[in-house]
């Protein structure tokens, strides 16, 4: 059956869609600088960032600051450890906790590429005068604090991620 045209509504119309094209579009140039420039994906940049604002996390601790799954935060921390760009290490006595922390090189991405994204964050907020940027701050803050809230409160279906075919299927 066909929606009337009364029930179709653009996609433009939904907050995380034009939040998703913003990020796809201004942030394509951060994703630019990190591959081109330093050898990192975004998801790598983000930890490597979330590492040098909270200093020594575990992996769990990097994966929730972060707010990144523990699978993808673990993969991209061995691809960072890999680049000597990050440190396991464990805390006296035990061996089974592992705690990352920025090598002196991983500290020096950061310091080079924290101000370059600063630039750009700053310029695209340049579009905006100076009570709007603090409005947009705010409407922000309220608005991740009501997410955090709706996903606190919400009972959802996970997802089957199985592959398809495997075994026992």
């Amino acid at each position: 059956m066909t929606p009337t045209p009364a029930s179709r509504r653009p996609l433009d119309d939904l907050l995380l869609y034009r939040l998703s094209r913003l990020l796809s579009v201004a942030g394509s140039m951060v994703i630019r600088i990190c591959e081109g420039r330093f050898g990192i994906t975004r998801r790598e940049w983000r930890l490597i960032a979330t590492l040098a604002s909270h200093g020594e996390l575990s992996s769990s601790g990097l994966a929730e600051h972060a707010q990144l799954d523990r699978a993808r935060t673990s993969k991209a921390v061995g691809s960072l450890v890999t680049k000597g760009l990050i440190a396991r290490s464990h805390p006296a006595g035990d061996r089974r906790q592992v705690l990352l922390c920025l090598t002196e090189r991983g500290r020096g991405v950061y310091d080079e590429l924290f101000p370059l994204v600063t630039r750009i964050n700053a310029e695209l907020l340049g579009a905006l005068d100076s009570d709007a940027v603090m409005q947009l701050h705010e409407s922000l803050a309220r608005l991740q604090r009501h997410a955090e809230q709706m996903v606190a409160e919400a009972v959802l279906p996970k997802a089957d991620r199985r592959r398809r075919g495997a075994k026992g299927d």
